[in-house]
């Protein structure tokens, strides 16, 4: 599907290069739709065009095959009626959509006989399918901190729980935008009751944007009463959705005031859950001791209320990992539009994405706790790569010849075979904690020395794999120089600096030394 936006200000559905590219080098062999409307976004919103059949026009050549919508319906016709469309571009669209159907069996006789032909209601709401999404709830669910390991808690040792929120009694809070028909869905505060005998529930806010204290007094009575306060906060789709963007990063309306009104009246320090599908900036609760632990469940899905329950009372350990970096409310400063990925110091900007990004962070990319630990060690890993057997012959006469010492960097397409220069990374991952549980391992590759628009470290490759307690496992990472090993420069092109490579698991690291002699 091509999208409404512009790629360097040429409309997505408009660019032939980053169309034909799905079918030329990433092997893509169905139809390629377009958005819903993106098409009269072209010629409508854009401006890109000086015509509607110039932008149905503009958008078939480009190589898209069918329009989501009724702006090609209504301006095609005319389009090739003026010589702008022609029959080969209509036959080349044609060609692709019917092709996928004739896979699909679409045109062989009875459909009750095809492939999916036999699906129906009854292959909806399977108990596979349900316990499908609820794995996929628990492995999602990120723990951010847990102060003095309050979390699990033990249900024989709550006497009495509260929970505050407008979110945590919520079926719909738990499904982002788009979601279908949920199967047998529940509420956070339901699966957390279920847990516990005395339950009780204050909403704090009337509604997500928060506007008011009005039900401030009756949350923090009902905290004060509790052992222990589990308070959900944070988004839903009346501040996130398509075609509605926040303007800040914190929490919304009155929701900070909410978490720490309930927090300085509890017992014991509270539990936050945050909701979501961006990041937020809870730097107080990050560094007030009176919130102990905080979760991230994002839209969890049909299954994510009782995956949270899991998780809380300890039926099911924590493993997820934070696909985002979590900025500041400050990073809303940056200009929307500077795309630039790289940090400019001249005027302050910070660079964006967890491979340039410098300034300060919430929580970074791949952050996620456990309730165990983990150690790894690196088993097998080569020390040195040598490329010289692998160069072009232009390369290595450039390397003779060049003056003023050793080349910094070879670039890879000056290198004759990448996959020559592959090699395993074997890592023994150790559960050192008395806990069962799955863990993300996040491996890291560091650029050996300051290029100009270097990475600050660039993601390799990770693997989530399950650990006993007190016992090690092992597994291993497929490690290509020519990709993981290099960036590209600030020209677009993709070098691979020489010198010493830093592999990083956590804070170990292993030294490959990259060389071309």
């Amino acid at each position: 599907m091509c999208s409404y936006n512009q790629v360097n200000g040429v409309p997505a559905c408009a660019r032939e290069d980053l169309l034909q590219k799905a079918r030329t080098e990433w092997g893509f062999s169905g139809y390629i739709t377009s958005d819903c409307d993106a098409v009269a976004t072209i010629f409508e919103y854009q401006n890109y065009t000086k015509s509607p059949e110039d932008a149905v026009a503009i958008a078939f050549k480009a190589g898209m095959d069918i329009n989501c919508g009724s702006y090609v319906l209504r301006n095609a016709q005319s389009a090739i009626d003026q010589g702008k469309l022609h029959e080969d571009d209509i036959d080349r669209a044609l060609l692709n959509l019917f092709l996928v159907q004739l896979r699909l069996g679409l045109f062989d006789g009875d459909p009750k006989k095809g492939k999916f032909g036999k699906l129906g209601p009854k292959h909806v709401c399977t108990e596979e399918h349900m316990t499908l999404a609820l794995e996929a709830a628990r492995q999602g669910i990120v723990l951010l901190k847990n102060d003095k390991n309050i979390l699990p808690l033990n249900k024989n040792a709550v006497p009495s729980l509260a929970v505050i929120g407008p979110l945590a009694n919520n079926l719909t809070s738990l499904g982002g935008d788009y979601t279908g028909y949920s199967c047998n869905p529940q509420t956070i505060f339901r699966e957390l009751k279920a847990y516990i005998k005395k339950a009780s529930y204050a909403v704090g806010c009337l509604d997500v944007p928060c506007d008011s204290d009005a039900r401030f007094h009756e949350a923090i009575v009902v905290s004060k009463r509790a052992d222990f306060v589990i308070v959900v906060a944070g988004l839903d789709l009346s501040q996130e959705t398509e075609d509605h963007d926040r303007v800040s990063l914190l929490l919304p309306g009155k929701q900070m005031e909410l978490v720490c009104c309930v927090a300085a009246a509890s017992k014991r320090p509270v539990i936050l859950v945050l909701t979501g599908g961006g990041p937020v900036d809870i730097s107080f609760a990050k560094i007030d001791p009176r919130i102990a632990s905080i979760l991230w469940i994002g839209y969890p899905g049909e299954a994510g209320a009782k995956a949270l329950a899991e998780i809380i009372f300890g039926v099911y350990n924590p493993g997820g990992k934070l696909p985002i970096t979590w900025y500041p409310d400050s990073f809303t400063r940056v200009p929307m539009n500077d795309m630039n990925m790289r940090p400019d110091i001249s005027r302050d900007y910070p660079g964006r994405t967890y491979r340039f990004y410098t300034g300060d962070r919430v929580y970074a990319f791949g952050h996620g706790l456990s309730y165990t630990c983990f150690t790894y060690n690196f088993l097998s890993a080569p020390k040195k790569l040598n490329l010289s057997r692998y160069l072009t012959a232009t390369c290595r006469k450039r390397i003779l010849t060049q003056q003023g010492g050793k080349p910094s960097y070879i670039t890879v397409d000056e290198i004759t075979s990448c996959n020559s220069l592959r090699f395993y990374v074997q890592i023994l991952v150790t559960n050192v904690g008395d806990v069962d549980g799955s863990h993300v391992v996040m491996l890291f590759w560091r650029v050996p020395k300051v290029f100009k628009g270097n990475p600050e470290k660039q993601l390799v490759e990770f693997k989530s794999v399950h650990t006993v307690s007190h016992r090690s496992t092992v597994t291993s990472f497929l490690v290509d120089p020519c990709q993981h090993l290099s960036f590209a420069n600030e020209e677009g092109k993709r070098i691979m600096p020489l010198g010493d490579h830093v592999l990083l698991l956590g804070d170990l690291g292993h030294v490959v030394v990259v060389e071309t002699h």
